[in-house]
């Protein structure tokens, strides 16, 4: 397969968000470049006490009683430098869930005022958490000083399409966060109708503390129901390239069951108006998410998700680390998904729509009946009455 560039606007705002260096409690790079990207399509944008990043699309006059609040996180598994520790030695912290014994020996790039600096691990520190050893420190040989609060990621090159997938240091969950940025700019240009709500947030990877910050500071508006976006490692029953997944749960808890059925009906209408579109609909139970924490604190939620390869740079198969990557395909199906739940005329009612006619013309249908044969009329059961 050849490399290739990105063959539309939408993929080059992709390509531009996944080349930028993140890490959990280091994602001011990737808050600017959302912050900038809104300015320049006249889209205000709001930080709240956390640093989470609200963006609101309101287009035209229609009122939304109910509108959507998608949200996607900011950060990567990644590292932060805390101090040289001697001559061509740095202590970094470690932040994200990648085991232990992928670490020694592998290579480490630094973002140093716009350049990269590449090193190896040589040794880590490790702590106990929730029952598993998880990586707290690494000291990494390079051969210059790095400042202290660098950020470091695997030593992977900037992000390449092939194949009709994209590839990158951190595809989780920076393609998400690329996803509504498309979102955002196709709704702009196309000055449809609109009224919706985009919550970017920080350090998901150690806990999903940023969406928790956000909940309790009423950052979303309460009015407002959330669809939180991923992406999750492929499953055998949820492959990539067969579009984006609905995620009913995780491995914590179902989602609202109102919430999902409108983005299921929304995702419906997409089916029969968008040739090509396709979605999947899927318990995603490999981890926790931060719908999760949404529908905890209070709001009604539900999550959409696309497969990622090597989720968190492990390649499993293989056993050493590798760039992630997502499909094209799946990722401008939930663009359009995005989009579609900003504009679509369907209000969001808190419960589920189509179950509700459902069972409305069931029980209409067999009313009549269901009260006519209260009592068994007597003499009749030897007589087919059972076979009303």
């Amino acid at each position: 397969m050849s490399r290739s560039q990105p063959t539309s606007a939408r993929h080059r705002i992709l390509v531009d968000l996944l080349s930028i260096p993140t890490a959990p409690f280091a994602e001011h790079q990737v808050i600017d470049h959302v912050q900038r990207f809104c300015a320049a399509r006249g889209v205000s944008t709001q930080r709240d006490a956390a640093g989470n990043v609200l963006v609101r699309v309101k287009i035209g006059r229609r009122t939304v009683r109910r509108p959507v609040c998608m949200t996607a996180h900011l950060d990567h598994p990644g590292f932060v430098a805390e101090r040289m520790v001697g001559e061509g030695r740095v202590r970094a912290f470690w932040r994200g869930g990648v085991p232990p014994e992928y670490f020694v020996a592998s290579r480490v790039r630094f973002d140093v005022a716009g350049r990269w600096i590449k090193g190896h691990i040589r040794a880590i520190k490790t702590v106990r958490r929730e029952g598993q050893e998880r990586v707290k420190t690494a000291e990494i040989e390079v051969d210059q000083v790095i400042p202290r609060r660098a950020i470091g990621m695997w030593d992977f090159p900037d992000p390449v399409i092939r194949g009709g997938r994209i590839y990158a240091r951190g595809c989780d969950d920076l393609a998400g966060a690329g996803a509504m940025l498309c979102a955002i700019d196709e709704l702009v240009r196309g000055r449809t109708s609109c009224d919706a709500y985009f919550l970017f947030t920080r350090a998901e990877e150690v806990g999903f503390v940023g969406a928790i910050a956000a909940c309790r500071s009423k950052t979303i508006p309460a009015k407002c129901f959330v669809v939180a976006m991923e992406t999750s490692s492929e499953r055998p029953f949820a492959k990539m390239g067969e579009g984006p997944i609905l995620r009913v749960g995780d491995r914590s808890s179902t989602f609202t069951q109102a919430v999902t059925a409108h983005c299921h009906d929304v995702a419906k209408d997409l089916e029969k108006s968008r040739r090509g579109f396709k979605y999947q609909r899927k318990l995603m139970d490999g981890g926790t998410c931060e719908s999760s924490a949404y529908c905890m604190l209070g709001y009604e939620a539900t999550g959409l998700c696309v497969a990622l390869g090597n989720y968190h740079n492990v390649d499993a198969k293989r056993k050493r680390l590798g760039p992630e990557y997502v499909d094209l395909q799946d990722l401008d199906g939930v663009v359009l998904w995005f989009v579609e739940l900003a504009r679509t005329p369907r209000a969001y009612s808190g419960r589920d729509e189509s179950l509700h006619q459902r069972l409305l013309a069931l029980e209409a249908s067999y009313a009549d009946l269901l009260h006519g044969t209260r009592a068994m009329p007597k003499g009749t059961a030897q007589d087919g009455w059972f076979s009303i």
